[in-house]
């Protein structure tokens, strides 16, 4: 998978908006909630032009059933892909648009940790600006190398969850 890094894109909160239309359709009752998450959910970051979607559901096992209607709206299951309790699901195997992370309801900490980052990136703009210009370095510097883009990113991404983590906790606390 080619590395690519864009600047900002307007477009991306309504290409959420239309993907989270048709999850809808398909998670039905079992939808709690849907989150844009990742860098295209962040006005202004630089980001690869894949739109993280995080739907949250009542039971992470009735997800696996919907397999067959989510590969008919062009999506691929992983299965957990890495991350206890997920399912992850990917449209566009070499141009990817799109990628899901369910997770069940009760499981706080990856849906926290997920929009800890967001909304810590989305009220610190010189943070958000480091991130991107990390990730263009690292676009131009790989291209064609997508671990060694993630190995660079890896020190600061773990850095800024735990920022955020603490940040996100303290504002949701009081």
């Amino acid at each position: 998978m080619r590395v690519i890094v864009v600047d900002y894109h307007t477009e991306w909160p309504k290409l959420f908006e239309k993907e989270c239309q048709k999850l809808a359709a398909i998670f039905k009752n079992e939808l709690v909630d849907i989150h844009h998450i990742g860098s295209t959910s962040v006005e202004g970051l630089a980001a690869k032009p894949i739109i993280d979607i995080l739907p949250v559901v009542k039971s992470i096992e009735n997800v696996d059933a919907l397999t067959v209607k989510m590969n008919e709206i062009g999506y691929e299951a992983l299965g957990e892909f890495g991350i206890a309790g997920r399912r992850y699901f990917r449209k566009g195997e070499n141009l990817r648009t799109h990628q899901i992370h369910v997770f069940q309801e009760d499981n706080h900490y990856d849906i926290t940790r997920h929009l800890a980052v967001r909304d810590y990136l989305r009220v610190h703009s010189e943070k958000s600006k480091l991130y991107g210009d990390l990730k263009k370095k690292l676009a131009n510097a790989f291209p064609d190398e997508i671990e060694c883009y993630i190995d660079g990113k890896n020190l600061f991404v773990k850095a800024l969850e735990e920022e955020a983590l603490s940040w996100y906790e303290v504002k949701h606390r009081g």
